[in-house]
Order: C-alpha cells, then sequence, then structure tokens
C-alpha cells in the first residue's frame, strides 16, 4: 500500500496539579493550547475545561505516539502559563480514551458544556466515571494524583 490512512481521535482529560483553581482565564489557556497543537501539526477538534482541568478531543497523526503528544501540549502548555501565573502546574497523568469518528459530536459538545457538566457533579466523579465507562482499570489510590 502506497499511502497511510488513519484515524485516531482521542478524548484526554487532566487536571491542574491537586486540582486547584490555577487557570484564571480558560478561554486563553485553549487558545494556547491549539496554538502549541498546530505548531506540532495537532488538530485539536474541540478543546475546554474548568478553572481545574482540560477535556481535549485531539486527532493523534499517524507518525506519533500519544504520550508524545500529550507531553508536547502540557510541557509547551504549561511552560507558557507558568510564565504568567508562577503556580500554574499540570497534574502528572492524564485519562486517553478513543473516540469514534462517529462520535465526533457528542464528544465536541460534552466538552463545550464543561462548565455546565461542573455546577452538577465534581471533576473528580466526572473523571472516575469516565474511566469506568471506557473500561479503563485503574488504582483508587493514585488516579488523582
Amino acid at each position: 500500500m502506497a499511502h497511510t490512512y488513519s484515524v485516531n481521535l482521542v478524548h484526554c482529560v487532566f487536571s491542574t496539579k491537586e486540582r486547584l483553581p490555577l487557570i484564571p482565564e480558560p478561554e486563553k489557556l485553549w487558545a494556547t493550547m491549539r496554538m502549541v497543537a498546530s505548531r506540532a501539526q495537532i488538530n485539536v477538534l474541540a478543546i475546554g475545561g474548568t478553572s481545574n482541568h482540560v477535556h481535549a478531543l485531539l486527532s493523534v497523526p499517524s507518525t506519533r505516539t500519544l504520550a508524545d503528544v500529550m507531553r508536547e501540549l502540557k510541557a509547551n502548555s504549561s511552560h507558557r502559563m507558568h510564565q504568567r501565573w508562577p503556580r500554574f502546574a499540570w497534574q502528572e497523568g492524564y485519562g486517553a480514551i478513543s473516540v469514534s469518528p462517529t462520535a465526533i459530536n457528542a464528544v465536541t459538545r460534552y466538552i463545550e458544556h464543561q462548565r455546565e457538566h461542573h455546577a452538577r457533579r465534581p471533576f473528580e466523579e466526572e473523571y472516575i466515571a469516565m474511566l469506568e465507562r471506557a473500561g479503563v482499570e485503574y488504582d483508587r489510590q493514585y488516579v488523582l494524583d
């Protein structure tokens, strides 16, 4: 086969360190993350969250690993945020769930309505429920570190 064709869609979630409200201007962070992703040739289909976490629907290029993509997004966005807000830091890990192309619209709507979701449910509950729905095995002792 002469060409490579792939669709690798991933819903990624990660929080600020200790889930502190370290994102004072979410829209600026989302714009920063889109710029970081664009420079790395990573397509951000949707991004949003609240003052303590981010959700991103990414199209991961076939030439990159998810770990490399996440390291680049988190490190470069953290560096830029830290210049303006010195206390800013991301948590160590992340959640990443594959998404079917047929679910793009539903996941995008979910990401766009994070404020409404978190008026009813804290991030910790949302994150664990997301992992459980996807069948991800996790250690309760460390899942939110």
